[in-house]
C-alpha cells in the first residue's frame, strides 16, 4: 500500500497505562504533518504494559525520527515501526443494513460466504454484519453493500497487529536489560 512514495507503516508503542500519553503521542504526528490512519490501544501480553498500534503513511526517514521522538517520552517503554511484511494484522468492520432490503437480494448466504462475514444481530428492521480482514476486504464489502442496498451505519476498527517474530520485541529487550543488570550486580 503506497501513496506518492509513502509507505504505510505500523508503529507499535509499549507503555504503562498513563493518562495523557495518547495526547503526547498524537502531537508528535501533528508536528510532522502526518495523519494517523488507524489507532488501537489495548493491554499487551506483558502484565501492566499497554500497546498502541498506529498506522500512518510516511517515508522511512520521517518514521525513524517519529519513533525516536516517541521513545524519548518518559512514560514510553519502547516504540517500534514495521511494514506490512513484518506483521500479521486485521481490522474489524460492522455494517448495519435494512433487513427487508438485504432479504430482497435473494440469498444473503452468497455475500456472507464470499466475504467470510457473519451476522452479529438481526431484527425485522435491521441486520448487523461483521467482517474481519484487511482494509481492502472490509472496504470491498462496504462498496458492494452500498451499491446494492445502502448501508445504514458503518464502523471500522483500527489495525490490530502482532509481529511475525516468536515473542514481542519488547520481551527480547526486557530480557536483555535484565541479563545486563544481573551481570552488573554479580560483578
Amino acid at each position: 500500500m503506497e501513496t506518492t512514495n509513502k509507505t504505510l507503516y505500523t508503529i507499535t508503542i509499549f507503555s504503562e497505562n498513563t493518562v495523557g500519553l495518547l495526547n503526547q503521542v498524537t502531537i508528535i504526528f501533528t508536528r510532522r504533518g502526518l495523519n494517523i490512519e488507524t489507532l488501537s490501544v489495548s493491554a499487551s501480553a506483558l502484565e501492566g504494559i499497554h500497546k498502541f498500534t498506529i498506522t500512518t503513511f510516511s517515508d522511512r526517514e520521517t518514521i525513524v525520527k517519529i519513533v525516536k521522538q516517541i521513545d524519548k517520552r518518559v512514560d514510553i517503554i519502547k516504540a517500534y515501526y514495521n511494514t506490512n511484511e513484518d506483521l500479521v494484522y486485521q481490522e474489524i468492520a460492522l455494517y448495519k443494513l435494512s433487513t427487508p432490503k438485504l432479504l430482497s437480494l435473494g440469498s444473503i448466504e452468497d455475500i456472507i460466504r464470499r466475504y467470510n462475514a457473519r451476522i452479529l444481530d438481526m431484527t425485522e428492521v435491521w441486520v448487523v454484519l461483521e467482517k474481519t480482514g484487511h482494509y481492502e476486504e472490509t472496504q470491498a464489502l462496504f462498496k458492494e453493500l452500498s451499491e446494492k442496498i445502502g448501508v445504514l451505519q458503518f464502523i471500522r476498527s483500527g489495525r490490530v497487529a502482532i509481529t511475525k517474530s516468536k515473542v514481542e520485541r519488547l520481551s527480547d529487550m526486557l530480557a536483555a536489560m535484565e541479563a545486563k543488570l544481573n551481570r552488573t550486580s554479580h560483578n
